[in-house]
């Protein structure tokens, strides 16, 4: 715990001077951006992106009030100085689902340091690809709204993200970010329109965020250590999932997670942990789950190891160690009878498992619990009652 506040303390250092005052400007629209929405902005951005990088100090990236049209776009880094990218406006992609091309991204920050952005809205346009992968046609790669990858010391506050083709926002193998005061939005039909997703990272948080999508509303894959979800409100959508894990033999694992201050409204998941069937080295341990409330929810609490969401089932035991699962004062109503659902491994068993003060309750009637190879341990009031072995 004291390496973690000493962590807290370092970031929010950071933080402050992220936003203290820079002295260099660059408005896309000097650059040759026009806010009509159907001008391709995409070289604009580029240009306005690289004089910021390069510049001989802290740099401001302005995107004033108008819509954008931005293709498939990277801004690569590392810079030479920190850089605030302030949105007012909104930036949106070409309608046409094959116009963001196969790289799977729309708005890539790639190996950046130092970038706080501020406010604005993406527009990732989805509903013509949402249809296409409803028709079963032959469809383009899905594509990302906006990513991180390799990237550090980034914050991103007030930023609203709508129509997701694929996930709203990526984070892959990047250390200290912080998201907050997001709203994130997309049909609850959507197909994996994932809010946010987090995997081979460390040190991320995510605070104070509204999101409502067709998917998880934020998905934790391997790698991740060290996250703190904070006043999260989630729903529609899948809930907040650890995993999915186990898709590889060999695949890292995930820990210290802490999700905490939250409420769920009538999605399909509460807190989950979720695995594939098979054989791995994977682990999920030291996650805490505490201070919740779930309205209408189902599934409020559940660990599954034989996650298969598309009937291509493995048919095996779960190789990937699930251990230390706190479950701490979560509250609410269930939408199916069973409330707390332990479905464990049969190779390697739940262990570690806390439950503390739960009180959930399936339409004022008592809801279940049910446990397969898990192991833990209950106290004060738990309801429904504890399975656990």
């Amino acid at each position: 715990m004291a390496k973690l506040a000493v962590s807290c303390i370092l970031f929010i250092f950071f933080i402050n001077t992220l936003f203290q005052s820079t002295s260099a400007a660059y408005n896309v629209i000097n650059f040759g951006a026009k806010p009509d929405g159907k001008s391709d902005a995409t070289q604009a951005f580029l240009r306005a992106w690289s004089s910021a990088c390069y510049s001989n100090s802290p740099a401001t990236l302005h995107v004033p009030r108008g819509l954008f049209l931005v293709k498939s776009i990277s801004f690569n880094g590392p810079c030479r100085h920190r850089i605030v990218f302030q949105v007012d406006g909104t930036i949106i992609a070409p309608s046409s689902y094959w116009s963001l091309g196969n790289s799977g991204f729309w708005i890539l920050f790639y190996k950046v340091n130092r970038l706080s952005i501020h406010g604005g809205t993406i527009d990732a346009t989805g509903a013509g690809y949402w249809a296409c992968r409803k028709s079963g046609k032959s469809c383009p790669p899905p594509t990302r709204s906006i990513s991180f990858v390799g990237a550090s010391n980034i914050v991103v506050s007030g930023l609203t993200s709508i129509n997701s083709r694929f996930f709203h926002i990526a984070i892959d193998e990047c250390v200290n970010i912080m998201l907050r005061k997001l709203k994130i939005n997309a049909p609850s039909w959507s197909p994996n329109t994932d809010g946010i997703h987090i995997q081979s990272s460390s040190g991320i948080t995510i605070n104070n965020s509204a999101i409502m999508t067709g998917d998880d509303c934020i998905s934790v894959g391997p790698g991740t250590k060290n996250l703190w979800i904070e006043r999260i409100a989630c729903g529609p959508g899948h809930g907040i999932s650890i995993g999915s894990l186990g898709a590889y033999a060999a695949e890292d694992g995930v820990k210290n997670v802490t999700v905490t201050d939250s409420i769920f409204t009538g999605t399909q998941n509460g807190v989950r942990i979720k695995t594939w069937a098979r054989p791995s080295n994977g682990f999920a341990r030291n996650i805490r789950f505490r201070k919740i409330i779930m309205t209408k929810v189902f599934n409020p609490i559940i660990i599954d190891q034989n996650y298969c969401p598309d009937n291509h089932c493995p048919h095996q035991s779960s190789g990937v160690t699930i251990s230390g699962v706190t479950y701490r004062n979560i509250k609410g109503t269930s939408a199916a009878p069973v409330a707390v659902n332990f479905g464990c491994s049969s190779s390697k068993p739940c262990t570690g498992i806390k439950l503390q003060g739960i009180r959930l309750t399936y339409f004022n009637k008592a809801a279940t619990a049910y446990c397969k190879n898990a192991r833990g341990s209950s106290s004060g009031v738990v309801v429904p009652g504890s399975c656990l072995g």
